[in-house]
């Protein structure tokens, strides 16, 4: 059970992501998979897994709502087009509670913000009772962007990948959201990354350009020196070379 999102700007693959997600569990697995989409964008074939798909507009009036209805159909798991609102997250969170595990997107640039992108749905004075709920039912958080190949041919994503590991979980719940970067970069291990992390694996497998890597960095100047074999956890220490 628990709350996997995939997140990014608009035209970034989040979609894509999600299905091809949707799709390696029904290659693999027996489970009932309901979705809710606005729109439908990929039709499944069911192979092991049994799968019911439901569009916004046409079966169902909202996310929210669907979700209330879908509960009840027993599935095991529940794929959501796009965290838009309130209800809609207290819906999701409703679902994990009962033993869903819940794939869903949102249009965020980075795992800090997607945070607080969700905890934005809330006045202030439900933010650390939010807080305390998504560091206790997020599973994963994958961020993505698309950045043109350095030999021309299309576009390759760069990913960055929070796991919610025990100490994850403590960061997001106790608010120390400045220590989440040292703990991904450190903890590759769980299969957490970064984006300048994935960027110098792109860049030195010359997959992308130098340029386009500093381009989309977050933070070129710890790019440039990620690329050197110099990596800073936040009290500027190596803790790695």
């Amino acid at each position: 059970d628990g709350l996997v999102l995939v997140t990014g700007p608009t035209g970034c693959g989040k979609s894509t992501t999600l299905a091809a997600m949707i799709e390696n569990i029904n290659q693999q697995k027996e489970r009932h998979i309901m979705t809710i989409e606005d729109p439908i964008e990929y039709l499944y074939k069911d192979k092991k897994s049994v799968i019911n798909q439901r569009e916004v507009g046409i079966d169902t009036l909202s996310f929210g709502e669907a979700l209330k209805h879908v509960l009840r159909e027993d599935p095991d798991i529940i794929l959501i087009g796009e965290l838009r609102d309130i209800d809609t997250f207290q819906a999701a969170i409703n679902a994990c509670e009962t033993g869903h595990l819940v794939f869903t997107t949102l249009h965020t640039v980075d795992t800090l913000s997607t945070i607080a992108r969700i905890l934005d749905f809330f006045p202030s004075s439900q933010q650390e009772q939010v807080r305390k709920t998504i560091g206790y039912h997020l599973r994963a958080s994958i961020c993505q962007k698309l950045v043109p190949r350095k030999d021309g041919q299309g576009l390759v994503p760069v990913c960055e990948i929070l796991i919610v590991t025990p100490l994850i979980s403590k960061l997001i719940q106790e608010n120390k959201m400045n220590k989440i970067y040292s703990a991904m970069a450190s903890d590759k291990e769980a299969g957490m990354q970064t984006f300048n992390q994935h960027l110098v694996k792109l860049i030195q497998s010359e997959t992308i350009s130098h340029e386009t890597g500093f381009a989309v960095s977050p933070a070129p100047h710890t790019l440039e020196m990620n690329l050197r074999g110099i990596f800073l956890d936040e009290d500027t220490k190596i803790i790695g070379e």
